[in-house]
This record gives structure tokens, C-alpha cells and sequence, in this order.
């Protein structure tokens, strides 16, 4: 077998793989339909993106959320593919749709930049471990800064507080917070506690 037939053999492994796996397929279809609900948001300008649809829709992407996860415990079916892939998706939801707030003049650009560099500083922080075959022990925090972060979300996009600013911003700028506390200690306790033996294979909360 060539090199070449060897590499062909290899990717189509990890695609039949990858296909076997629902618990990805869920996480991946959530990062395909992640444009629908930014197109609900931005196409709601005049009521500052609150909108029926996308609240239903950030009802529904919480749910895939919950249900991928779910799946890959239940059924073993946890992978590096899915570590990855899960706070990926997370993070082109929550910040996809906290920009278009912003463009819609919803959000100020402010805490959305806060929660941007949190989540690239944390990112570069756990891949420099990956590289090095370490792995830092997921937290509890990190799947308690999702739920604000999406409660946030869901109480700018909530139709009867489309004029309630002050409720909106709180929400915010309480998972600002919240986010950088839990950045804060991910920092702290990956650097006390990285490690050879670790399970880079989990489903990572950050």
C-alpha cells in the first residue's frame, strides 16, 4: 500500500468514524445551524434582536447541547473529536450571536470583548498543555459560565424585555463576571494541576 492509499484509508477511518458517532453529529449540526439564529437576530434590528423565533431556536440549541452530552456519557461514545468540537460550539453560538446584539445596538462591544479574550486566552492556555500531553482537569465552572452566558442571551432575545434595558444588561454583564472568575480559576488550577495521566479525551467544560 502506497503512502498516499495509506493516508486515503486513514481519513476515510476517522470520517466513518466521526459518522458513527451521534453524539458528534449533534455538536456539528449545532455549528451548521448556528447562522440561523444570527440571521433571526440581525433581520430584528428594530426590536434590538428580540425575537420569538430566536429565543425558541436558544431554547432548542440549549437542549442539542444538554443532549450531546448526554449521548457521549450514556453510551461511551466520548472522543478527542468530541472534546473539541463541544466548546467550539459553544463559543460560535455565544459569541455569534452576542456580535450581532452588538450590531443591532443590543449589547455594547465592551463585555462582548471581555468574554472574547477570556475565551482566546483560555483556549491558547489548553492547547499549550494538549501540545505537551497534559491535560487540565475540567471544572464545574466552566459548564456554570455556559448557562449564564446562554441565560444572558436568552433574556436579550425575550420579546417582553425588549424594553426592559436594565434586566439585559444585568444579565450580561453578570456572565462577564462570572465568565473571568471561572477564566481566572481555570488559569490558576490548570497551571497547579496539569499532568501526564490526564484524560485529554473528556468533554471539557473551560
Amino acid at each position: 500500500m502506497t503512502t498516499q492509499e495509506s493516508t486515503d484509508v486513514g481519513a476515510m477511518h476517522h470520517i466513518g468514524h466521526f459518522l458513527s458517532n451521534p453524539a458528534n453529529m449533534i455538536t456539528a449540526a449545532r455549528i451548521a445551524a448556528s447562522p440561523i439564529p444570527f440571521a433571526l437576530i440581525l433581520a430584528s434590528e428594530d426590536t434590538g434582536g428580540a425575537s420569538w423565533w430566536a429565543f425558541i431556536l436558544g431554547w432548542i440549541f440549549a437542549a442539542t447541547d444538554l443532549l450531546d452530552g448526554w449521548l457521549a456519557r450514556k453510551y461511551d461514545l466520548i472522543s478527542r473529536t468530541g472534546a473539541f468540537l463541544d466548546p467550539l460550539a459553544d463559543k460560535i453560538v455565544v459569541l455569534g450571536a452576542m456580535f450581532c446584539l452588538v450590531a443591532v445596538d443590543r449589547y455594547h462591544w465592551i463585555p462582548v470583548a471581555l468574554i472574547l479574550i477570556r475565551e482566546i486566552v483560555i483556549t491558547g492556555f489548553r492547547s499549550y498543555w494538549v501540545k505537551k500531553n497534559r491535560a487540565v482537569p475540567a471544572r464545574k465552572l466552566g459548564k456554570y459560565k455556559s448557562i449564564f452566558q446562554g441565560l444572558a442571551l436568552q433574556a436579550a432575545l425575550f420579546p417582553p424585555f425588549q424594553d426592559q434595558d436594565v434586566i439585559v444588561q444585568l444579565a450580561l454583564w453578570f456572565a462577564v463576571a462570572f465568565t473571568l472568575y471561572s477564566g481566572l480559576r481555570y488559569l490558576l488550577d490548570g497551571s497547579a494541576a496539569t499532568r501526564l495521566s490526564g484524560n485529554i479525551n473528556e468533554k471539557a467544560n473551560d
